[in-house]
């Protein structure tokens, strides 16, 4: 299936991009974290005065990692990197030592950004790895990126990336239970926003996102971050999620755009404020990272009057392959349409290379320029991922006859807990490492608020006195709290 759809304005890479809002709008409103609010020239100077000091450091060409939370800083942070003509490496910062040294040990950067709440966890990480530079950002001990703002000998460096260079490496989960870093240079990451702006056009100078996700993932960065600085509009974000936190930044910032998953859509329709919050504001809202249910869609717009838009990609895709277009027509259960300059097929599972028609389920493969470069040091994964100039997404999906995407199955044995890809072999691999464990396997399970959980199955070593806590707290020692089994 071919998107016929015109494609907007392609900026020569997202530095170029911010750079270009600043100049059209340098006093309108870019970002506004707690009481912080940064017009954009303001967030340009501080991108740029921190962009400088990574290149002091030798950073150009080289990883970058980013453990960071929602903060004005952390949006500064990343941009930041991507201007010094390095790569940004962004994780989880819920992640446990465990999974954080896996991480930093696989790409080895030449610096680490963290909170400062959270160096305590990541210096003696650095430090064993002998990672060069540890940059301590936020409260505490932690320095303000946001000291830059009224800077004004800040400068952008004379030299910034091209399309060609590598932006970001986006880990992302593997059936081996090893994450994997998708490549993505910076002409496939800018084309893609250009992607998404066609199915879902913005209002430039005139809007604004509330960001309630986690910066570092994926979704958040195409639909918040970058949303944002190519429409001229706002970023509203909160640095935790909280519904009354939700509620009071809809009415009180007047948001119009809500990106989110369908974990808080259903979340927010059960809390009482549903009833009772201003919703004029809000055009719209978008739902990513895990189906939705059709009635929570139905109800959501019923109750604000904003329809949620639905749609499907993943990190090695840039991310955003399909969705339902603005102003178009809402089908549930459907992810919508292919964006421009890309093609989506559904193909048999066995070859991978029979194409169905209509209505047929199948693998579903992709091509168009914003597909990944490959898998950081997985060759034999490359291989399998990228066939033939094709995406092979490890999702079984089908087209209705107007070309609508309907995602059915996963062809690779994941789960996806509130949005997150949840992959049980590296929870296997936890579940064995307690010395009490003859067998274990977990596996995903249906879950009304959460889409799926992990249930995970223990057998106790002869002679063992193993509980179920036991096993329950060697997790939480070693796994982020939404891979944690909901039941042993």
């Amino acid at each position: 299936m071919r998107a016929a759809r015109r494609l907007p304005h392609v900026h020569e890479t997202v530095v170029h991009m911010l750079a270009a809002a600043a100049e059209r709008s340098p006093q309108g409103e870019a970002l506004v974290c707690d009481e912080e609010r940064l017009t954009y020239e303001q967030y340009l100077r501080c991108v740029a005065g921190f962009s400088h000091e990574l290149a002091g450091l030798g950073a150009r060409g080289k990883f970058v990692a980013v453990i960071c939370g929602n903060s004005n800083d952390m949006a500064i942070a990343m941009f930041g990197i991507h201007a010094a003509g390095a790569i940004a490496v962004p994780i989880n910062p819920v992640y446990s030592a465990r999974e954080l040294a896996f991480l930093l040990a696989d790409c080895r950067p030449m610096a680490v950004i963290c909170d400062s709440g959270m160096a305590a966890r990541v210096e003696p990480l650095a430090r064993e790895q002998g990672i060069a530079h540890l940059i301590r950002i936020g409260g505490g001990e932690g320095r303000r990126l946001t000291a830059w703002r009224d800077d004004a000998g800040a400068r952008l460096p004379a030299e910034l990336p091209g399309r060609e260079d590598i932006a970001s490496l986006q880990y992302t989960g593997g059936t081996t239970g090893s994450p994997k870093g998708a490549i993505i240079r910076h002409g496939p990451l800018s084309i893609n926003i250009s992607q998404r702006e066609a199915l879902l056009p913005t209002r430039p100078g005139n809007e604004t996102v509330l960001c309630v996700m986690p910066l570092f993932h994926v979704f958040a960065s195409a639909m918040c971050l970058h949303l944002t600085a190519y429409c001229r509009g706002r970023m509203v974000i909160l640095r935790r999620y909280h519904p009354d936190l939700v509620f009071d930044a809809l009415e009180q910032e007047k948001v119009t755009r809500l990106p989110a998953g369908p974990t808080v859509f259903i979340g927010l329709m059960s809390h009482p404020r549903m009833a009772t919050t201003d919703f004029s504001s809000l055009a719209c809202a978008y739902s990513g990272s895990a189906p939705l249910p059709g009635e929570t869609l139905k109800q959501w717009q019923q109750a604000t009057g904003a329809p949620i838009l639905e749609g499907y990609g993943q990190s090695e895709a840039g991310p955003v392959l399909t969705y339902i277009a603005e102003g178009g027509r809402i089908v549930p259960g459907s992810v919508g349409e292919v964006v421009p300059q890309t093609e989506v097929q559904i193909v048999d599972v066995d070859s991978g290379t029979r194409v169905l028609g209509p209505g047929e389920r199948g693998e579903i493969r992709a091509r168009g320029p914003q597909v990944m470069a490959g898998y950081y040091n997985r060759p034999e994964e490359t291989a399998a991922a990228l066939r033939g100039g094709w995406l092979y997404t490890g999702d079984i999906g089908e087209f209705d006859e107007d070309g609508y995407l309907y995602i059915r199955d996963r062809k690779k044995d994941m789960a996806i807990v509130g949005g997150y890809n949840v992959y049980p072999r590296e929870i296997d691999e936890v579940l064995y490492g307690h010395p009490d464990v003859l067998e274990a396997a977990a596996v995903g399970v249906p879950d009304a608020y959460r889409g799926e959980v992990i249930r995970a199955y223990v057998v106790a070593r002869p002679g063992c006195r193993l509980e179920a806590r036991d096993v329950a707290d060697h997790c939480a020692a070693n796994l982020a709290r939404y891979k944690l089994p909901a039941a042993i």
